[in-house]
């Protein structure tokens, strides 16, 4: 009876193979919790024949901007932010002695899509506003 559980233990034994354990030599990264930082461009376009206008413009960097100026003006600037509020009002100022159909336009464009714009058809100093607090 001891010969056989002799021989039962070495077959138990026999049976068993080397057993491998890989073990990490470092510590497994954390996931990234902090999202992609992605930049919004937004620009400012104003465009017509008016020789010269004023136009005025709000930025989270620069504050209230004017500036009087030739057509066409664009200012553009870029941003990580998810949400702005946006506005620009231009004031043509003055027309060539040959235009004969005034035209005025201005747009907020962000990420090459136009966010807000308004146009004018007339001679009339009167300025063209458009604002709005943009979402991404």
């Amino acid at each position: 009876m001891r010969s056989l559980l002799v021989v039962l233990v070495a077959l138990l034994v026999a049976g068993c193979g080397d057993t491998i354990v890989n073990l990490p030599t470092n510590p497994t990264p954390a996931p990234s919790t902090t999202p992609a930082v992605v930049k919004h461009t937004v620009q400012f376009r104003v465009q017509g024949n008016a020789t010269s206008a004023r136009v005025r413009y709000a930025t989270p960097v620069d504050g209230l901007t004017q500036v009087v100026t030739s057509l066409p003006y664009f200012q553009t600037f870029t941003t990580t932010a998810d949400s702005l509020f946006l506005s620009l009002d231009a004031m043509p100022l003055s027309f060539a002695v040959s235009v004969s159909y005034p035209f005025m336009s201005v747009q907020i464009v962000v990420d090459n899509t136009v966010f807000r714009e308004a146009s004018s058809q007339d001679f009339l100093a009167s300025p063209l506003a458009v604002s709005g607090q943009w979402r991404q």
